[in-house]
């Protein structure tokens, strides 16, 4: 009778302790799936993800083949690019419409008599893009960038400020 009540005490000490480990490992794994879900889902919403803008003027200390505004800015509109996008099946094209910000007039001059080689530029850039790389805005604005980049390479220096879509449609 006295081994059954020790036995009885001993197993009631176990699955008080027992309950104790699962409150914990569940407050843990509760604590880490919260955090999770913070992080991954509500932290830009709530806290404001930063903004990306183009129109901020560049730190003190540019890097060099930045170009810098001197006043005499230049509009030049390109004509319209239609070309296929990398997706797997084939079957969706890109159509755009792109107005470039250069320097001054000489760059204009130079766009303009560079044609060949800058929609070649544009088009292998355009072309190996996907539908999922064009979806969302940031990487419309990464597109934007690295236009400017590839037309800077074709022009052979600094020249492009900003590059502007005017007219942009995935089918």
């Amino acid at each position: 009778m006295a081994d059954e009540a020790l036995d009885t005490q001993a197993t009631k000490k176990k699955s008080g302790a027992i309950k104790w480990i699962i409150l914990v490992v569940l407050l843990i794994v509760l604590g880490v799936g919260g955090w999770f879900a913070w992080d991954m889902f509500l932290k830009e919403k709530l806290m404001g993800a930063p903004q990306a803008t183009e129109e901020q003027a560049p730190p003190e200390g540019q890097p060099i083949g930045t170009p810098i505004a001197t006043g005499n800015e230049q509009l030049v509109s390109l004509p319209t690019f239609i070309v296929n996008l990398a997706d797997p099946l084939g079957r969706r094209y890109l159509k755009i419409t792109l107005d470039v910000e250069v320097i001054n007039d000489k760059a204009a001059r130079d766009l303009t008599a560079k044609e060949a080689r800058i929609r070649d530029a544009v088009i292998l850039l355009l072309s190996s893009k996907s539908y999922q790389d064009l979806s969302t805005m940031e990487s419309k604005i990464l597109l934007k960038k690295e236009v400017a980049e590839r037309l800077n390479q074709a022009l052979g220096g600094p020249q492009v400020l900003r590059v502007y879509i005017t007219e942009m449609v995935v089918q």
